[in-house]
């Protein structure tokens, strides 16, 4: 099924806004293996629509349009379609209806330039949007069937969902149960993921399930799209791909579905009954702004000491006795993980200390960060060189810090060599 997304109005083709509309809905059309083939934005121009959606019509077998649908004149979507499937604007009297009571439940007066949104071409199927005015509707044009969706992201992502994916699994005659389970890694490189997961897909050989990857440094997504007849299906082919998966990335698997690797570290704290503190240089806070809000982190997250000043960082924690030095040494990461577990409190500090490299910020330059894992009983040391630029080697250590945590709590290897390392 070759599908198009067509993207409408003036502030998302001049970039005034950032249009997060399409890369989710094509992400959600891929999880339940339907291809995205075209992604087109247009402004709000009639006859610029207009081409668009006859161009649509001859090179897609569905079209999703995106916006367009509210009350005002600049809302074209409805009248555009009209024109180019020749299929006259006509006046829905339910969706007039369920317009009126929405704005009477919240006490206002329906302006009547909302009645606009009532109006459909003829023929055409509506599509409930059970949080908003504007109706979506699905019509053919061409030999294309076009959905049309509101902008307003919520409504988009419910109609996608509730009344678009199933039309058009229907539509294509697959089996409609679906599940998608996802393992988020660290350490491992798009096409080592690749490499190591090889030919895991064949071990169900109907074709049922699909394997695709979404890179998002520092992370890795590997997804896993299966079909069925019903649940039963679906849960008797996954489970041997699962394992297979997880004997095959070990460790590095570092959460899965919706976890997050700081939501899994919250959860192994918990567990063990410890409480945590931070030490961070150079990160900016990252790892702290990464844990603190979440629900789980109360009565787990203690504190967390930011600063960019090593001299700034001895002081803070008293540290005496130890020679400011101009590099980082295994012993000065030693003492200020403990140093830090003493003042807070916490029965573990997580120590993340960075020295960045002289020189431009650009793709070779380097940094050498030193993990520090301080409990009563001793302190796991962790050290790495990341090249990249300076975001790349932030981003990079906070993630580093968070996974050796996380093994360190689960009694795994802190140290296993990443794709992102140099010596």
């Amino acid at each position: 099924m070759r599908i198009e997304i067509i993207c409408t109005g003036d502030e998302v083709l001049s970039g005034k806004i950032v249009n997060t509309n399409f890369p989710y809905m094509s992400q959600k059309l891929e999880d339940v293996g339907l291809d995205v083939y075209w992604g087109t934005t247009v402004g709000d121009d009639r006859t610029a629509l207009l081409s668009a959606f006859r161009l649509a019509a001859e090179r897609a077998e569905v079209v999703i349009v995106n916006g367009g649908l509210g009350p005002t004149v600049d809302d074209l979507s409805q009248e555009v379609a009209a024109e180019a499937g020749n299929a006259p604007l006509v006046l829905n009297e339910d969706w007039l209806a369920r317009m009126e009571s929405f704005f009477t439940r919240r006490n206002r007066t329906m302006s009547p330039n909302n009645r606009k949104q009532a109006m459909l071409p003829t023929g055409s199927e509506l599509l409930d949007n059970p949080i908003g005015t504007a109706c979506g509707f699905a019509m053919d044009i061409g030999r294309a069937r076009f959905f049309f969706t509101p902008g307003v992201p919520r409504e988009m992502k419910r109609m996608l969902e509730e009344q678009i994916i199933p039309r058009l699994l229907a539509r294509q005659g697959q089996q409609t149960a679906i599940s998608l389970k996802r393992f988020h890694t660290y350490g491992l490189g798009e096409s080592h993921v690749d490499q190591l997961l090889e030919g895991v897909e064949a071990r169900v050989p109907d074709g049922s399930v699909k394997l695709g990857f979404r890179a998002h440094y520092p992370q890795i997504e590997t997804k896993l799209t299966v079909r069925g007849a019903d649940t039963a299906d679906i849960t008797e082919k996954l489970g041997p791909i699962e394992a297979e998966i997880r004997r095959r990335l070990g460790n590095f698997i570092i959460a899965e579905d919706d976890q997050s690797l700081e939501s899994v570290v919250l959860a192994s704290l918990a567990e063990s009954d410890h409480s945590l503190a931070l030490v961070e240089t150079f990160t900016a806070g990252h790892i702290a702004a990464r844990i603190g809000h979440l629900p789980a982190a109360e009565g787990r997250f203690r504190s967390a000491i930011v600063t960019r000043d090593l001299e700034h960082l001895h002081a803070s924690l008293a540290i005496q006795n130890l020679p400011l030095e101009e590099t980082l040494t295994e012993e000065r990461a030693q003492a200020i993980a403990r140093a830090a577990r003493e003042q807070t409190g916490a029965s573990v500090v997580l120590a993340v200390l960075i020295e960045l490299d002289e020189g431009p910020d650009r793709m070779d330059l380097g940094g050498t960060t030193w993990i520090a894992i301080a409990t009563a009983d001793d302190v796991a040391i962790r050290r790495s060189r990341i090249l990249g630029g300076r975001e790349w080697i932030r981003l990079g250590a906070a993630e580093l810090g968070l996974d050796c945590l996380r093994r360190y709590l689960n009694g795994l290897p802190v140290y296993e060599r990443t794709d992102f390392e140099r010596s």
